[in-house]
């Protein structure tokens, strides 16, 4: 039978949770440990998760860059297209900051697997500080973009990646065309890679949460629930009321739902394949039929969103991070918080639009901040279905941003085919 990959999740859940249970940590099988195998197989997983990264995030931001670099105005509504999403990410980051801090979903109910570690983790976590912004800002500019690259530093590579599809608009003739089909062919194949990985996420789900049953049994399961709850609530809160308000105070338009209704099929496809960069053709095709924005705006915001503008993303990552603290004793300063932001931000930026891609820009924080990446696998429990919610409020501020900007280069014409729609509705007559 052929499964959708969420099914395929769930299964390795169930199954997970009665392996986990049923073996415990002292269990063997031909003298190996249960709990050695299942780590074996997310071990394998993360590592897979951890090798696509940075080529997919280069190759894509180039291309996206390259694609729209050239376009009369760039420097105009590329101004306030980044604006736009920086604005964005930092309202939607403060909504989970907020949230996690007033609910403490991970605070006080469980035990965790590394229990003995806290002290370790508590002086890790004790040396970040400002300081560490600063040292943020330092690596925007790599001093060796193979050594950024090695150590992971997002930002730095997609500063450069940035520059790169810029400069690449600059080239003429034969060889800007060689440069763009290498990069493109690059993204597409590490699309193809991703997609295999993604296949093995099952497996992956299954050895990262049957460890951590057979280590901690399900004790951690009801502070899950109150992390779902609080994500889904931040997300909500950013989907429907700073979305609403800027539609109407900056978008100037005066039933922002329509915009919501505009956007359903892509929404729904989001929410569906659980990624920004499969569902941008309907974004678009939305965005300009149904929304009423230009080509030229849409052509140039809403490639660059999916892969810039990750709203619901930076939230779950900032949420999720705060929780894996609060799960572990680890108290963080409001400073150190703020440093668990600007990542949070600078992180989501990078972040492919495919599935699950943010577990990797989790990773990255983790390590940032001192917290064990192998807690990542508690996360795996709720986050195909988290995973479907925020790609949806991910692309619907994309087309936020298209109407936003529209309007700001004096476009007025919104919505009119729904108009249109309504109005036949209520005048016409129903006919064969």
């Amino acid at each position: 039978m052929k499964l959708a990959l969420h099914w395929q999740i769930l299964i390795a859940l169930v199954l997970a949770a009665l392996m986990g249970s049923a073996t415990g940590v002292s269990a063997t099988i031909i003298g190996i440990s249960w709990v050695a195998i299942y780590d074996f197989i997310g071990t394998l997983f993360l590592n897979a998760l951890k090798m696509i990264v940075i080529p997919l995030v280069v190759s894509a931001i180039i291309i996206g860059v390259s694609n729209i670099g050239g376009q009369q105005g760039f420097s105009r509504i590329g101004l306030k297209t980044l604006g736009y999403y920086a604005i964005t990410g930092l309202i939607a980051i403060l909504i989970g900051l907020a949230l996690v801090n007033i609910i403490k979903p991970g605070a006080g109910q469980a035990e965790v697997p590394v229990l003995e570690t806290n002290m370790q983790l508590m002086s890790a976590v004790e040396g970040k500080g400002m300081g560490d912004i600063a040292e943020i800002f330092i690596r925007m500019i790599p001093d060796n973009i193979f050594k950024a690259a090695v150590e992971m530093q997002m930002l730095g590579l997609i500063f450069f990646s940035i520059l790169f599809g810029f400069f690449m608009t600059q080239l003429t003739g034969r060889p800007r065309e060689v440069m763009h089909d290498f990069w493109q062919a690059v993204f597409d194949v590490m699309m193809k890679i991703t997609n295999l990985v993604m296949k093995f996420a099952p497996y992956g789900v299954f050895g990262l949460v049957a460890a951590s049953v057979a280590r901690t049994g399900f004790d951690q399961f009801g502070n899950l629930a109150w992390f779902f709850f609080t994500v889904v609530l931040a997300l909500g809160l950013h989907f429907i009321v700073v979305m609403a308000l800027l539609l109407k105070f900056v978008g100037k338009i005066q039933n922002p739902w329509l915009h919501y209704k505009a956007m359903m099929p892509a929404l729904l496809t989001a929410f569906s394949t659980s990624s920004s960069a499969s569902t941008l053709p309907v974004t678009m095709s939305n965005v300009e039929r149904r929304a009423g924005v230009s080509n030229r705006v849409t052509s140039f915001v809403l490639p660059l969103g999916a892969t810039v503008n990750m709203n619901g993303t930076a939230l779950y990552e900032c949420v999720a991070v705060l929780f894996i603290a609060q799960l572990f004793g680890v108290d963080l300063t409001w400073t150190q918080q703020l440093l668990v932001v600007i990542l949070a931000l600078a992180t989501s930026i990078g972040v492919a639009g495919i599935p699950s891609a943010s577990l990797v820009a989790i990773s990255v924080i983790l390590l940032a901040v001192g917290l064990p990446i192998e807690a990542l696998g508690i996360l795996l429990v709720v986050d195909r279905l988290l995973d479907m919610m925020r790609t949806s409020v991910n692309i619907f501020s994309d087309s936020v941003g298209a109407v936003v900007i529209a309007r700001t280069e004096g476009e007025t014409h919104f919505y009119s085919e729904l108009n249109a729609e309504s109005s036949n509705s209520q005048t016409e007559p129903v006919t064969k």
